[in-house]
Formats: structure tokens, C-alpha cells, sequence
């Protein structure tokens, strides 16, 4: 499945003019945000300035900080349980139909259930420990991954795995260069969802058990009503999660599509 050849390249120039696109509409968002701000003149709407200096001095005073890292470890550990236990699932079930027919209902089943139901749950049956906090959202998010990448498996084009048989390449090699080549592209789909999802109820497990992270600190701020500082933490972890697909998911899911013609 490998592509001989040279990694085609985006021009310098088509980089540079998206990078500018990207960074005049977030401009563009905050001007309008700071206009609107400024003509509502009321505490419920705090200017983009404003939630911006509650940014720096919670930096400052270190709690921003420290809230934002351990709401992402606990993404990081659901998201990486969620992914591995989904996609072991999905692709057995994509390849066989006897499992396929017995644990359907099960799949739908859970992805009916409402995540806060399954939080509930975690929390009354093993308490309000870290490992149930992390737990109940890997849960949530397991069978959406393992239906996108049964999916992906029944997808497959048998004729390269025969190939690959017919040349006796091995099982280790037919699945890292036949086999996974195909199902990146469901693994990266099921990813970005994954995320997406998994840090919002993360937010909803530490708001309902757990005594730090982003979400104990928003609903602390609710109580109180101080939007300024809730927008301030959303605004931080927004921009953490979407520097991630920047940085870590757009570079491996074009790492891994460079076979593609």
C-alpha cells in the first residue's frame, strides 16, 4: 500500500494565505464580540477584553493553569481508553457477522443512553473516584467509535489482503501496510468526534464529582455569576482542543493519506 515517490507539497504561498484566512475570521470574531460587548454595556455580556485580562490573571495566580492540565489529562485517558477498547471492538465486528448479529442491539443500546445517565451511574456504583470519572466517559464514547470503524472494516478491499497472502508477507505486515492504510481514515473521523465529544463530558463528570478541573471551576463561577471568568476558562480549552487538531491530528492524517494518490 505504500506510494513510491515524493510526498506531494503544499505550496508555500497556499499555507501562508490559509493561515491568514484562519487568523483575520478569529479577528473578525473578536472585533464582533467586543463591539457587541461594548454596546450592551451589561455584565452579562463582558467584552472580549475584559475575559481576556481574567485570562491573564488567573495565569498569573496559576489556577487556569492547573484546572486546564488536569481537565486534559482526564480527556487524554478517555480518549485514548474510548479509542483503543472502540476500535478493537469495531473491527471484530466488522469482520465478523455472527459477532456483528449478537452485539448490535448492545451498540445501540449504548449509544442511546444519555451520557448523563452513564455518569450517574459510574458515580453511585464505584463512588466519586477519579477512575469512575474517566471510566464513565470512555463509556460514552466507546460505541461511537466502534461503529465508525466497523464501518471501516466491512470497507476493506479483500483483493489487497489476498495479495498480500499471495506473497506471504506476514500478518504483522499485512496489518500495518494493507490493512490499517485503509482504516485510517475512519480511525481519524472517529478521533475528531471522539474528542469533540469526550472534553464536553468531561466538563459534565467534573461539574457533577469532582472537586477541580474546568468544569468545577465553571460551575463555581456559575453560582456566582460571573460570565467574565466562565468565558474565560471555555475560551482557554477551546483554543487548547482546536491547537490540538492543528498541531497533532491535520500533521497524522496527512502522514498517514501520503500513500493516496
Amino acid at each position: 500500500m505504500s506510494r513510491a515517490g515524493v510526498e506531494p507539497r503544499v505550496p508555500a504561498w497556499l499555507v501562508s494565505a490559509s493561515l491568514a484566512q484562519r487568523i483575520g475570521s478569529v479577528a473578525l470574531l473578536i472585533v464582533v464580540w467586543q463591539v457587541s460587548a461594548v454596546a450592551a454595556h451589561s455584565r452579562l455580556l463582558p467584552s472580549a477584553s475584559a475575559v481576556f485580562i481574567a485570562m491573564l490573571r488567573m495565569c498569573a495566580d496559576g489556577s487556569l493553569p492547573f484546572n486546564l492540565g488536569i481537565t486534559l489529562a482526564r480527556v487524554a485517558a478517555a480518549f485514548l481508553v474510548a479509542m483503543i477498547v472502540g476500535t478493537a471492538i469495531g473491527i471484530v465486528m466488522g469482520r465478523s457477522r455472527t459477532i456483528d448479529v449478537l452485539f448490535d442491539s448492545w451498540l445501540v443500546l449504548l449509544l442511546n443512553l444519555p451520557a448523563l445517565v452513564i455518569i450517574v451511574l459510574a458515580y453511585v456504583w464505584f463512588g466519586l473516584t477519579e477512575a469512575a470519572a474517566i471510566g464513565a466517559v470512555a463509556v460514552n464514547k466507546i460505541p461511537a467509535v466502534a461503529v465508525t470503524l466497523r464501518e471501516g472494516a466491512r470497507a476493506l478491499d479483500r483483493s489487497y489482503a489476498e495479495m498480500a497472502q499471495s506473497f506471504q508477507i506476514g500478518r504483522w505486515r499485512t496489518l500495518r501496510h494493507v490493512i490499517m492504510p485503509q482504516l485510517y481514515p475512519y480511525i481519524f473521523a472517529a478521533a475528531r468526534s471522539g474528542l469533540a465529544l469526550v472534553w464536553k463530558i468531561v466538563l459534565i463528570v467534573e461539574l457533577l464529582g469532582r472537586s477541580n478541573g474546568v468544569g468545577f471551576e465553571i460551575q463555581l463561577y456559575f453560582q456566582q455569576f460571573d460570565v467574565t471568568r466562565i468565558l474565560a476558562y471555555t475560551i482557554a480549552f477551546v483554543a487548547v482542543i482546536q491547537s490540538i487538531e492543528w498541531a497533532i491530528f491535520q500533521p497524522l492524517e496527512r502522514r498517514a493519506a501520503r500513500w493516496r494518490p
